[in-house]
């Protein structure tokens, strides 16, 4: 008995030297077979199971390594590299629930190292407990200020708890620390936007001058600003690297905002050949073309608008206004009508109304159109109604000599 007790200790002790060998050498199958070997000359030797559990790790074979983790800890319990490795794994399966207890051992066994800390704050950041995982990140940074790892979690941890002021410095330190973590600035500058924050997302739009997308949102939050000007080179670069419809429309409207109507039309032409059901595209191509004077193609562009929203009654009213700077009043009479149908009944399209109904003669129902707009207005258009009460009372009088 004693020698088949001596014979099985030696073969545990050969195959546990051969699977450390294989691991040395990163022979991780031949690793597994030795210490598989090893347990089944002693199933309760933890050693060869928490080495098992190593091998299938870095075969990334995770629920084999899982196992056998677990088998350690059930064999020796609270050992700190199995709970550390355990809970690694299992994040990596992404499973942090279960990852948690093994991670909390690991971190009160060595609470000044810092890999089980910043394993804890993963996990504890993944099941949504931002409190316990901030207070993690916070003693992880300490132990290694130099993690980009920490210093983003960190960053996740307080976005989570709402607090995207405090957040900010740490996305930055992180993408600092590491430039593949830059990316993630573009996050917190979506977070940025969804926040009303508009200065701190273009702020970080411009630390990416190459990224056509990251310029082109930033042109498109510069022309919601206001800041015209400023918005124009940067859309003029993303179109430049992008030609795609939305950087196209975007750079036309930035033109048509600062005033570059030239350059403007050009790209609304194309944009609406591509797009010639898109009804805001023709609206904008329409009033380029209408502030460059151009009438006629403005009323087609109106028409085509008109066309796609028959029940809308702006694009009546723009297409009445360009039929009667182009002179075709009759044409221009049945636009205004045709939006006062639609529901529009501002100041301004019963004066024009009442203005292309007098010059083609229809004497009463240009009076009551006069009439109309002086009840609308209300002393708002002062010149236009003083014209308004003049022409009234004079085709009052030419009503009755009739």
């Amino acid at each position: 008995m004693w020698a088949v007790a001596a014979f099985l200790l030696f073969l545990q002790t050969d195959y546990t030297s051969d699977g450390m060998k294989a691991l040395d050498e990163g022979k991780y199958d031949a690793a597994v077979q030795a210490f598989r070997k090893a347990i089944e000359a002693d199933a309760k030797d933890y050693f060869a199971h928490f080495n098992l559990a190593m091998a299938y790790t870095l075969l990334q074979r995770d629920p084999e390594a899982v196992a056998e983790y677990r088998k350690t800890l059930e064999l020796k319990p609270g050992l700190y590299e199995a709970e550390l490795n355990g809970g690694i794994v299992l994040l990596r399966q992404k499973n942090p629930a279960e990852a948690l207890p093994l991670l909390e051992g690991a971190a009160g066994h060595k609470p000044q190292e810092f890999r089980p800390r910043y394993y804890l704050a993963e996990s504890q950041l993944q099941t949504g407990d931002f409190a316990k995982a901030e207070e993690s990140y916070k003693l992880a940074i300490a132990l290694d200020a130099k993690s980009a790892g920490a210093q983003l979690g960190m960053a996740q941890t307080l976005v989570q708890q709402g607090r995207l002021g405090d957040a900010g410095a740490y996305f930055h330190q992180a993408a600092h620390l590491e430039p593949k973590y830059r990316d993630y600035l573009l996050e917190l500058a979506g977070l940025y936007e969804k926040a009303s924050q508009t200065r701190e997302a273009i702020a970080i739009y411009r630390e990416f001058p190459d990224n056509p997308a990251a310029q082109a949102r930033m042109g498109e939050l510069l022309l919601e600003s206001k800041q015209y000007e400023d918005a124009v080179p940067r859309l003029e670069e993303a179109f430049g690297k992008d030609p795609s419809p939305a950087n196209r429309g975007a750079l036309a409207a930035a033109y048509v905002l600062s005033r570059k109507l030239d350059k403007a039309l050009p790209l609304l032409q194309q944009s609406v050949s591509a797009e010639p059901g898109n009804f805001e595209l023709r609206m904008m191509y329409a009033r380029a073309l209408r502030d460059q004077r151009q009438f006629q193609p403005a009323a087609r562009q109106f028409y085509e608008a008109a066309k796609l929203r028959p029940a809308e009654p702006k694009p009546w009213t723009e297409l009445g206004g360009m039929l009667y700077m182009a002179g075709d009043l009759p044409q221009a009479l049945s636009a205004f009508e045709q939006a006062a149908r639609n529901g529009e009944s501002a100041a301004g399209n019963w004066f024009l109304r009442a203005i292309i109904l007098d010059k083609l003669h229809q004497i009463k129902p240009a009076k009551g159109a006069y009439e109309r707009f002086l009840a609308l207005s209300q002393g708002k258009n002062p010149d236009q109604e003083f014209q308004a009460r003049q022409r009234a009372r004079i085709l009052q009088r030419e009503i009755d000599k009739r």
